[in-house]
């Protein structure tokens, strides 16, 4: 027994925010819209090439429903190519964001969709090949 690798991520919400993040994940990042397979409940998948990486749900509910997630979700993050278009894309929509550079050479962009939801974008072209990783824990112990 092993997995193989994420899937996806899920966002659940009301269908008018559910239409603002599918416009921003398709317009924004490029992700296109695709095939789901059969629901009761409304929503989209979102691809890039045949990976369904984002799926939207309607929760059907006056209020929002009792999730079984609890407050330690941060971001998502996709792997990206050129960084300077990207920016300039960004820019052009005018989309707030930050970016960084990590200690072995990865570029990242980070923002937040219209939900709020943090998403980071690495930009591997950057990596350091002589790079050498360090084990993962406390850094004050190792």
């Amino acid at each position: 027994m092993s997995l193989t690798g994420i899937d996806h991520v899920n966002f659940r919400t009301d269908r008018d925010t559910m239409h603002l993040l599918r416009d921003f994940y398709c317009d924004v990042l490029g992700l296109t819209v695709g095939k789901r397979v059969a629901s009761t409940t409304y929503g989209y998948w979102l691809y890039i090439g045949g990976q369904a990486v984002v799926h939207l749900a309607e929760y059907k509910t006056a209020a929002p429903p009792q999730l079984h997630v609890h407050g330690t979700y941060d971001h998502v993050s996709f792997n990206a190519q050129d960084m300077p278009a990207m920016e300039a894309h960004l820019q052009k929509l005018g989309v707030d964001y930050t970016t960084r550079i990590l200690a072995n050479g990865i570029r990242q962009i980070n923002m937040r969709d219209p939900a709020g939801n943090g998403v980071e974008l690495n930009f591997t072209e950057y990596a350091d090949p002589h790079y050498e990783m360090r084990p993962s824990g406390d850094p004050s112990k190792l």
